[in-house]
């Protein structure tokens, strides 16, 4: 029987695939990236902000952050929860680390952006 439709709780199986996702995302920007830097001869200033102008690239480096912050959100929970007996000190550690997720996904904006 299937109760948790509805719910906004996660299970194991929306978490493997946001994980498998996630990772996809990562690795198509550093392939991205990585070919980028591999086929440009010199990379200057006015040819890096050329890059991060184009509105594709800059929700694609916005996917990127998000896949960031989520993956560490589920990693960091799933090591969390096996190595962290304490309930408090576990909450309290899993809240810092998605604090700091989330300020690099709202610092990576305002950078993004401000090309």
């Amino acid at each position: 029987m299937v109760t948790g439709q509805a719910s906004f709780k996660r299970n194991g199986i929306q978490d493997f695939v946001t994980i498998r996702a996630t990772a996809i995302i990562m690795v198509a920007f550093a392939l991205f990236m990585g070919g980028f830097f591999v086929c440009t001869p010199e990379v200057t200033y006015s040819i890096w902000k050329d890059l991060f102008s184009n509105l594709a690239m800059k929700v694609f480096t916005f996917a990127a952050l998000v896949s960031i912050m989520l993956h560490v959100r589920i990693g960091m929970w799933q090591v969390l929860t096996d190595y962290v007996k304490a309930p408090g000190l576990r909450a309290f550690i899993q809240f810092i680390l998605n604090l700091i997720a989330f300020v690099y996904v709202v610092v990576g904006l305002f950078v993004l952006w401000g090309v």
